[in-house]
Protein backbone atom coordinates (compact mmCIF):
# COMPACT_ATOMS: atom_id res chain seq x y z
CA UNK A 1 0.00 0.00 0.00
CA UNK A 2 1.21 3.71 -1.05
CA UNK A 3 2.00 6.00 1.92
CA UNK A 4 -0.73 8.00 0.64
CA UNK A 5 -3.25 5.30 0.96
CA UNK A 6 -1.94 4.10 3.93
CA UNK A 7 -2.41 7.51 5.78
CA UNK A 8 -6.07 7.89 5.00
CA UNK A 9 -6.91 4.22 5.88
CA UNK A 10 -5.43 5.01 9.25
CA UNK A 11 -7.24 8.66 9.26
CA UNK A 12 -10.73 6.91 8.91
CA UNK A 13 -10.02 4.00 11.15
CA UNK A 14 -8.79 6.87 14.06
CA UNK A 15 -11.98 9.11 12.78
CA UNK A 16 -14.08 5.54 13.38
CA UNK A 17 -12.52 5.31 17.51
CA UNK A 18 -13.09 8.72 18.30
CA UNK A 19 -16.18 9.83 20.05
CA UNK A 20 -17.49 12.62 18.32
CA UNK A 21 -20.22 13.31 20.68
CA UNK A 22 -17.92 14.70 23.24
CA UNK A 23 -14.83 16.99 22.64
CA UNK A 24 -11.42 15.10 22.88
CA UNK A 25 -8.39 16.69 23.85
CA UNK A 26 -5.13 16.43 22.51
CA UNK A 27 -3.94 13.84 24.13
CA UNK A 28 -6.97 11.88 24.12
CA UNK A 29 -6.87 12.81 20.24
CA UNK A 30 -3.53 11.10 20.39
CA UNK A 31 -3.91 8.18 22.58
CA UNK A 32 -6.41 6.91 20.39
CA UNK A 33 -3.85 7.33 17.14
CA UNK A 34 -1.58 5.43 19.13
CA UNK A 35 -4.00 2.47 19.65
CA UNK A 36 -4.86 2.47 16.03
CA UNK A 37 -1.33 2.05 15.32
CA UNK A 38 -0.57 -0.66 17.38
CA UNK A 39 -3.57 -2.58 15.92
CA UNK A 40 -1.78 -2.40 12.54
CA UNK A 41 0.98 -5.24 12.81
CA UNK A 42 1.81 -4.93 9.20
CA UNK A 43 3.62 -1.50 10.62
CA UNK A 44 5.97 -3.17 12.78
CA UNK A 45 8.48 -4.00 9.72
CA UNK A 46 8.21 -0.42 9.04
CA UNK A 47 11.00 2.42 10.28
CA UNK A 48 10.92 4.39 13.87
CA UNK A 49 10.96 7.09 11.96
CA UNK A 50 9.04 6.65 9.49
CA UNK A 51 5.86 5.24 12.08
CA UNK A 52 6.46 8.67 14.28
CA UNK A 53 5.93 10.60 10.98
CA UNK A 54 2.30 8.81 10.44
CA UNK A 55 1.71 9.75 13.92
CA UNK A 56 2.97 13.45 13.40
CA UNK A 57 0.51 13.88 10.31
CA UNK A 58 -2.50 11.99 11.40
CA UNK A 59 -2.63 14.28 14.29
CA UNK A 60 -2.14 17.35 12.17
CA UNK A 61 -4.28 16.38 9.76
CA UNK A 62 -6.97 15.74 12.48
CA UNK A 63 -6.47 18.21 15.00
CA UNK A 64 -3.99 20.99 13.20
CA UNK A 65 -3.47 22.35 9.51
CA UNK A 66 -2.79 19.03 8.09
CA UNK A 67 0.04 19.58 5.35
CA UNK A 68 0.45 22.67 6.10
CA UNK A 69 1.67 22.26 9.80
CA UNK A 70 5.26 21.06 9.18
CA UNK A 71 6.29 24.19 7.02
CA UNK A 72 4.08 26.74 9.86
CA UNK A 73 6.18 25.09 12.33
CA UNK A 74 9.73 25.96 10.40
CA UNK A 75 11.03 29.37 11.15
CA UNK A 76 13.20 29.19 7.97
CA UNK A 77 9.56 29.63 6.00
CA UNK A 78 8.24 33.43 5.69
CA UNK A 79 5.65 32.62 3.34
CA UNK A 80 3.05 29.90 2.67
CA UNK A 81 0.87 30.19 -0.69
CA UNK A 82 -1.81 27.85 -1.36
CA UNK A 83 -3.83 28.19 -4.81
CA UNK A 84 -6.29 25.66 -4.59
CA UNK A 85 -5.56 22.10 -3.35
CA UNK A 86 -2.82 20.87 -5.59
CA UNK A 87 -0.28 24.12 -5.74
CA UNK A 88 1.41 24.97 -2.89
CA UNK A 89 4.14 27.03 -2.75
CA UNK A 90 6.70 28.22 0.38
CA UNK A 91 9.05 30.61 0.49
CA UNK A 92 12.10 29.67 2.27
CA UNK A 93 15.22 30.99 3.22
CA UNK A 94 14.48 34.21 0.61
CA UNK A 95 13.76 31.41 -2.39
CA UNK A 96 10.43 30.61 -3.50
CA UNK A 97 9.45 26.87 -4.27
CA UNK A 98 6.34 24.56 -5.14
CA UNK A 99 6.05 21.78 -3.14
CA UNK A 100 5.28 18.37 -4.84
CA UNK A 101 2.54 17.43 -2.00
CA UNK A 102 -0.91 19.07 -1.70
CA UNK A 103 -4.57 18.25 -0.08
CA UNK A 104 -6.13 14.70 -0.84
CA UNK A 105 -9.48 17.21 -1.40
CA UNK A 106 -11.09 20.73 -1.59
CA UNK A 107 -13.47 19.28 1.31
CA UNK A 108 -9.80 19.12 3.48
CA UNK A 109 -8.85 22.29 2.43
CA UNK A 110 -11.87 23.86 3.27
CA UNK A 111 -11.80 22.39 6.55
CA UNK A 112 -8.35 23.46 7.12
CA UNK A 113 -9.51 26.44 6.20
CA UNK A 114 -12.90 27.01 8.49
CA UNK A 115 -10.28 25.70 11.48
CA UNK A 116 -8.29 28.80 10.78
CA UNK A 117 -10.63 31.10 10.60
CA UNK A 118 -13.06 29.56 13.66
CA UNK A 119 -9.78 30.03 15.72
CA UNK A 120 -9.82 33.93 15.72
CA UNK A 121 -13.79 34.33 15.92
CA UNK A 122 -13.88 35.25 11.71
CA UNK A 123 -16.41 33.64 9.47
CA UNK A 124 -15.40 32.74 5.65
CA UNK A 125 -18.09 31.52 3.15
CA UNK A 126 -19.63 32.27 0.18
CA UNK A 127 -21.43 34.95 1.18
CA UNK A 128 -18.36 36.40 2.48
CA UNK A 129 -15.67 35.35 0.58
CA UNK A 130 -12.39 37.29 1.72
CA UNK A 131 -11.25 37.58 5.06
CA UNK A 132 -8.31 37.90 7.39
CA UNK A 133 -7.33 36.09 10.06
CA UNK A 134 -3.84 35.07 12.18
CA UNK A 135 -2.51 31.32 13.69
CA UNK A 136 -1.84 31.19 17.36
CA UNK A 137 1.64 31.62 16.66
CA UNK A 138 0.65 35.37 14.98
CA UNK A 139 0.94 34.18 11.54
CA UNK A 140 -1.14 36.88 9.17
CA UNK A 141 -3.34 34.77 7.29
CA UNK A 142 -5.27 35.94 4.27
CA UNK A 143 -8.26 34.13 2.40
CA UNK A 144 -10.23 34.37 -0.41
CA UNK A 145 -12.56 31.75 -1.42
CA UNK A 146 -15.52 30.57 -4.08
CA UNK A 147 -17.29 32.03 -5.92
CA UNK A 148 -13.99 35.09 -6.07
CA UNK A 149 -11.08 32.61 -6.78
CA UNK A 150 -11.91 31.05 -9.68
CA UNK A 151 -9.15 28.14 -9.14
CA UNK A 152 -9.83 26.89 -5.29
CA UNK A 153 -9.42 28.13 -2.42
CA UNK A 154 -6.27 30.37 -2.00
CA UNK A 155 -4.66 30.80 1.49
CA UNK A 156 -1.74 33.32 1.82
CA UNK A 157 0.34 32.77 5.40
CA UNK A 158 2.25 35.14 6.28
CA UNK A 159 5.08 33.96 8.81
CA UNK A 160 6.79 35.81 11.54
CA UNK A 161 10.16 35.40 13.05
CA UNK A 162 9.47 33.29 16.87
CA UNK A 163 11.34 36.14 17.84
CA UNK A 164 11.00 39.56 17.37
CA UNK A 165 14.02 40.79 15.18
CA UNK A 166 16.19 43.94 17.04
CA UNK A 167 17.86 46.63 15.41
CA UNK A 168 21.34 44.80 16.09
CA UNK A 169 19.70 41.98 13.49
CA UNK A 170 19.08 44.85 11.40
CA UNK A 171 22.51 46.00 11.11
CA UNK A 172 24.10 42.37 10.86
CA UNK A 173 21.99 42.23 7.89
CA UNK A 174 22.70 45.43 6.19
CA UNK A 175 19.35 46.83 5.86
CA UNK A 176 19.95 50.21 8.12
CA UNK A 177 23.42 51.61 8.91
CA UNK A 178 24.32 52.29 12.40
CA UNK A 179 24.21 56.07 12.27
CA UNK A 180 20.83 55.97 10.61
CA UNK A 181 19.45 53.35 13.53
CA UNK A 182 20.71 56.05 16.51
CA UNK A 183 18.99 58.76 14.40
CA UNK A 184 15.50 56.97 14.30
CA UNK A 185 16.23 55.75 17.61
CA UNK A 186 16.89 59.81 18.93
CA UNK A 187 13.20 60.55 16.92
CA UNK A 188 11.28 57.47 18.35
CA UNK A 189 12.38 58.77 22.03
CA UNK A 190 11.64 62.44 21.42
CA UNK A 191 8.02 61.24 19.89
CA UNK A 192 8.31 62.04 16.78
CA UNK A 193 5.68 60.93 14.42
CA UNK A 194 7.02 58.16 11.92
CA UNK A 195 5.42 56.31 8.99
CA UNK A 196 6.60 53.65 7.38
CA UNK A 197 5.88 52.63 3.82
CA UNK A 198 7.18 50.32 1.55
CA UNK A 199 5.79 47.51 -1.08
CA UNK A 200 4.42 44.17 -0.05
CA UNK A 201 6.97 41.96 1.78
CA UNK A 202 9.23 44.75 1.95
CA UNK A 203 9.62 44.30 6.43
CA UNK A 204 7.02 47.28 7.10
CA UNK A 205 5.63 45.19 10.22
CA UNK A 206 8.90 43.91 11.47
CA UNK A 207 10.44 47.01 11.24
CA UNK A 208 7.24 49.11 13.24
CA UNK A 209 8.11 46.33 15.85
CA UNK A 210 11.96 46.78 16.33
CA UNK A 211 11.15 50.89 16.30
CA UNK A 212 8.91 50.15 19.16
CA UNK A 213 11.55 48.94 20.98
CA UNK A 214 13.11 52.13 21.75
CA UNK A 215 8.95 53.78 23.04
CA UNK A 216 10.14 54.48 26.44
CA UNK A 217 8.25 51.82 29.14
CA UNK A 218 6.34 54.18 31.49
CA UNK A 219 4.30 54.92 28.35
CA UNK A 220 0.72 54.02 27.58
CA UNK A 221 0.75 52.38 23.78
CA UNK A 222 -2.35 51.25 22.35
CA UNK A 223 -2.31 49.37 18.55
CA UNK A 224 -4.79 48.98 16.56
CA UNK A 225 -5.07 46.11 13.89
CA UNK A 226 -7.06 44.51 10.82
CA UNK A 227 -5.43 41.40 12.43
CA UNK A 228 -3.14 41.48 15.41
CA UNK A 229 0.35 40.90 14.26
CA UNK A 230 2.42 43.39 15.98
CA UNK A 231 4.89 42.23 18.46
CA UNK A 232 5.43 45.16 20.85
CA UNK A 233 8.13 43.91 23.45
CA UNK A 234 8.94 45.65 26.82
CA UNK A 235 5.81 48.10 27.67
CA UNK A 236 3.81 47.13 30.32
CA UNK A 237 0.88 49.42 29.71
CA UNK A 238 0.14 48.31 26.12
CA UNK A 239 -3.83 48.01 24.84
CA UNK A 240 -4.35 45.80 21.63
CA UNK A 241 -7.20 46.10 19.63
CA UNK A 242 -8.55 44.04 16.71
CA UNK A 243 -11.34 44.77 13.81
CA UNK A 244 -14.17 42.29 13.92
CA UNK A 245 -16.50 41.19 10.60
CA UNK A 246 -19.76 40.95 11.20
CA UNK A 247 -21.11 37.45 10.97
CA UNK A 248 -24.39 35.76 10.91
CA UNK A 249 -24.72 35.60 15.03
CA UNK A 250 -25.69 39.45 14.81
CA UNK A 251 -22.37 40.86 15.94
CA UNK A 252 -22.19 44.26 13.97
CA UNK A 253 -18.54 44.82 12.13
CA UNK A 254 -16.10 46.84 14.20
CA UNK A 255 -13.56 48.64 11.68
CA UNK A 256 -10.30 50.45 12.36
CA UNK A 257 -12.25 54.01 11.69
CA UNK A 258 -13.97 53.14 15.04
CA UNK A 259 -11.23 51.41 17.15
CA UNK A 260 -8.92 54.60 16.43
CA UNK A 261 -12.17 57.09 17.85
CA UNK A 262 -12.45 54.75 21.05
CA UNK A 263 -8.51 54.96 21.45
CA UNK A 264 -9.03 58.39 22.29
CA UNK A 265 -10.91 57.91 25.30
CA UNK A 266 -8.54 55.37 26.91
CA UNK A 267 -6.02 57.95 27.84
CA UNK A 268 -2.88 56.71 25.10
CA UNK A 269 0.38 58.72 25.19
CA UNK A 270 1.07 56.67 21.83
CA UNK A 271 -1.79 54.96 18.95
CA UNK A 272 0.35 52.20 16.24
CA UNK A 273 -1.96 51.92 13.73
CA UNK A 274 -0.59 48.42 11.79
CA UNK A 275 -1.44 49.52 8.86
CA UNK A 276 -3.92 52.22 7.00
CA UNK A 277 -5.47 51.31 3.47
CA UNK A 278 -8.83 53.97 3.50
CA UNK A 279 -10.89 56.20 4.82
CA UNK A 280 -9.29 55.31 8.16
CA UNK A 281 -6.54 57.91 7.35
CA UNK A 282 -8.78 60.91 8.45
CA UNK A 283 -8.98 59.60 12.07
CA UNK A 284 -5.38 58.61 12.07
CA UNK A 285 -4.39 61.89 11.28
CA UNK A 286 -6.49 63.45 13.78
CA UNK A 287 -4.65 61.47 16.39
CA UNK A 288 -1.57 62.55 14.90
CA UNK A 289 -2.74 66.56 15.14
CA UNK A 290 -4.37 66.20 18.64
CA UNK A 291 -1.21 65.98 21.11
CA UNK A 292 -0.42 61.77 20.57
CA UNK A 293 3.17 62.51 19.79
CA UNK A 294 5.38 59.56 19.04
CA UNK A 295 2.70 57.60 16.95
CA UNK A 296 3.27 55.47 14.22
CA UNK A 297 2.10 53.82 10.82
CA UNK A 298 1.97 51.77 7.60
CA UNK A 299 1.45 51.32 4.04
CA UNK A 300 2.12 50.29 0.98
CA UNK A 301 3.58 52.82 -1.79
CA UNK A 302 6.36 52.93 -3.87
CA UNK A 303 8.37 55.73 -2.51
CA UNK A 304 7.92 58.15 0.39
CA UNK A 305 6.74 60.63 -1.77
CA UNK A 306 4.07 58.25 -3.59
CA UNK A 307 2.94 58.00 0.35
CA UNK A 308 1.86 61.36 0.70
CA UNK A 309 -0.09 61.12 -2.22
CA UNK A 310 -1.58 57.97 -1.55
CA UNK A 311 -2.56 59.33 2.26
CA UNK A 312 -4.45 62.00 0.14
CA UNK A 313 -6.58 59.91 -1.44
CA UNK A 314 -7.43 57.77 1.54
CA UNK A 315 -8.19 61.03 3.06
CA UNK A 316 -10.42 61.77 0.54
CA UNK A 317 -12.49 57.84 0.73
CA UNK A 318 -13.71 58.84 4.22
CA UNK A 319 -14.21 62.94 4.06
CA UNK A 320 -14.44 65.64 1.56
CA UNK A 321 -12.14 68.24 2.14
CA UNK A 322 -10.38 70.61 0.41
CA UNK A 323 -6.84 69.21 -0.99
CA UNK A 324 -4.89 72.00 0.37
CA UNK A 325 -6.64 71.00 3.92
CA UNK A 326 -5.51 67.67 3.51
CA UNK A 327 -2.10 68.17 3.05
CA UNK A 328 -1.69 70.73 5.77
CA UNK A 329 -3.08 67.91 7.87
CA UNK A 330 -0.97 65.51 6.60
CA UNK A 331 1.94 67.97 7.08
CA UNK A 332 1.11 68.76 10.47
CA UNK A 333 0.92 64.82 11.46
CA UNK A 334 3.24 62.78 10.12
CA UNK A 335 7.03 64.10 10.67
CA UNK A 336 9.18 61.01 9.91
CA UNK A 337 9.01 58.99 6.39
CA UNK A 338 10.55 55.67 6.71
CA UNK A 339 10.33 53.93 3.01
CA UNK A 340 11.71 50.58 2.42
CA UNK A 341 12.25 47.92 0.16
CA UNK A 342 12.95 44.74 -1.35
CA UNK A 343 15.68 44.65 -3.97
CA UNK A 344 16.59 42.06 -6.66
CA UNK A 345 18.62 40.01 -4.16
CA UNK A 346 15.51 39.60 -2.09
CA UNK A 347 17.45 41.50 0.81
CA UNK A 348 14.94 43.86 2.69
CA UNK A 349 16.78 47.55 3.40
CA UNK A 350 15.81 50.98 4.38
CA UNK A 351 15.62 52.71 1.22
CA UNK A 352 14.88 56.47 2.70
CA UNK A 353 14.20 58.23 5.77
CA UNK A 354 12.71 61.84 4.78
CA UNK A 355 11.25 64.40 6.59
CA UNK A 356 8.42 66.35 6.30
CA UNK A 357 9.31 69.84 7.31
CA UNK A 358 5.78 71.59 6.56
CA UNK A 359 3.14 72.50 3.13
CA UNK A 360 4.24 75.85 1.27
CA UNK A 361 1.94 76.97 -1.80
CA UNK A 362 0.20 74.12 -1.40
CA UNK A 363 2.86 72.19 -2.03
CA UNK A 364 4.18 69.84 0.72
CA UNK A 365 8.45 69.85 1.58
CA UNK A 366 10.55 66.80 1.75
CA UNK A 367 13.63 67.08 3.46
CA UNK A 368 15.74 64.23 2.49
CA UNK A 369 17.76 62.99 5.76
CA UNK A 370 18.88 59.17 4.37
CA UNK A 371 18.79 57.61 0.99
CA UNK A 372 20.01 53.93 -0.46
CA UNK A 373 22.90 54.60 -2.89
CA UNK A 374 23.85 51.25 -4.38
CA UNK A 375 27.44 50.04 -5.92
CA UNK A 376 27.20 47.17 -7.60
CA UNK A 377 26.77 43.51 -6.60
CA UNK A 378 29.61 41.19 -5.05
CA UNK A 379 30.28 37.66 -6.51
CA UNK A 380 27.39 36.20 -5.21
CA UNK A 381 24.47 38.49 -6.45
CA UNK A 382 24.26 40.70 -3.74
CA UNK A 383 23.50 44.21 -3.67
CA UNK A 384 25.80 46.39 -2.36
CA UNK A 385 25.11 49.46 -1.22
CA UNK A 386 24.93 51.78 1.44
CA UNK A 387 22.51 54.12 3.52
CA UNK A 388 23.81 57.85 2.64
CA UNK A 389 23.57 60.65 5.19
CA UNK A 390 21.72 63.58 2.96
CA UNK A 391 21.15 66.04 5.69
CA UNK A 392 20.30 67.33 9.01
CA UNK A 393 16.96 67.05 10.77
CA UNK A 394 15.06 70.56 10.03
CA UNK A 395 12.42 70.45 12.75
CA UNK A 396 14.60 70.07 16.49
CA UNK A 397 11.53 71.36 18.38
CA UNK A 398 10.54 67.89 19.72
CA UNK A 399 13.90 66.89 20.35
CA UNK A 400 14.47 70.22 22.28
CA UNK A 401 11.38 69.87 24.59
CA UNK A 402 12.67 66.08 25.53
CA UNK A 403 16.04 67.19 26.35
CA UNK A 404 17.61 65.20 23.52
CA UNK A 405 19.96 65.39 20.51
CA UNK A 406 21.00 63.49 17.88
CA UNK A 407 24.63 62.97 19.01
CA UNK A 408 23.38 62.69 22.46
CA UNK A 409 21.90 58.58 21.67
CA UNK A 410 24.86 58.05 19.03
CA UNK A 411 27.78 58.80 22.01
CA UNK A 412 25.33 57.21 24.73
Amino acid sequence: MEYAELKKELRRRVQEKMDFVKDLSDDEVAQTIDEVLLEQRELMIYPVELRRRLKKELFDSLRRLDILQIFVEDSSVTEIMINGKDHIFVEQDGKLRELDIGFESVEKLQDVIQQIVAGCNRVVNEASPIVDARLPNGARVNIVMNPVALNGPIVTIRRFPDKPITMERLLQLGSISSEAACFLETLVKAGYNIFISGGTGSGKTTFLNVLSHYIPSEERVITIEDSAELQLQGLPNLVRLETRNSNVEGCSEITIRELIKASLRMRPDRIIVGEVRGAEAVDMLQCLNTGHDGSMSTGHANSARDMLARLENMVLMGMELPLAAIRQQIASGVDILVHLGRLRDKSRRVLEITELVGCENNEMKLNPLFEFEESGEDSEGRVMGKLQKKGGLYCDNKLRAAGLSILSVAEG
